[in-house]
């Protein structure tokens, strides 16, 4: 098998309330994600590491305003269309779920468990 693009999706501002440790902490936990995926021989992204520059060099001065809002979402669905699979790791978040929901609809693999993810030899 040759290495994936595999998006991590799995709640970031879900949960939250806003709380920027609790996001800081969500996001820690992405990243983690991402480290297994790429300890796999693939090519982890989470839409955050794109979305959340960009958004700041737009404007944006905090999570949530209407200019991050501009790109968080619309980022990840752009990459969804360069991967080839999503990790969808746990914890509620309707946009983990929407991004699945976008997988299936172009016949990505989407992954519930890291034990499923081929390892590249």
């Amino acid at each position: 098998m040759n290495a994936q693009l595999i998006l991590i999706a799995g709640p970031y501002r879900s949960g939250t309330d806003g709380d920027p440790q609790r996001i800081a902490a969500n996001l820690h936990h992405l990243e983690q994600a991402a480290l297994e995926v790429y300890r796999r021989g693939h090519v982890p992204v989470i839409g955050e590491w794109l979305a959340l520059p960009l958004a700041a060099a737009a404007g944006s001065t905090q999570l949530g305003d209407a200019v991050s809002e501009a790109f968080l979402y619309p980022v990840a669905h752009r990459l969804i269309a360069q991967c080839q699979a999503i990790y969808r790791i746990e914890g509620a978040s309707a946009g983990a779920d929407n991004d699945v929901l976008l997988a299936n609809e172009r016949g990505l693999s989407v992954y519930y468990r890291l034990d499923d993810i081929p390892q590249v030899k």
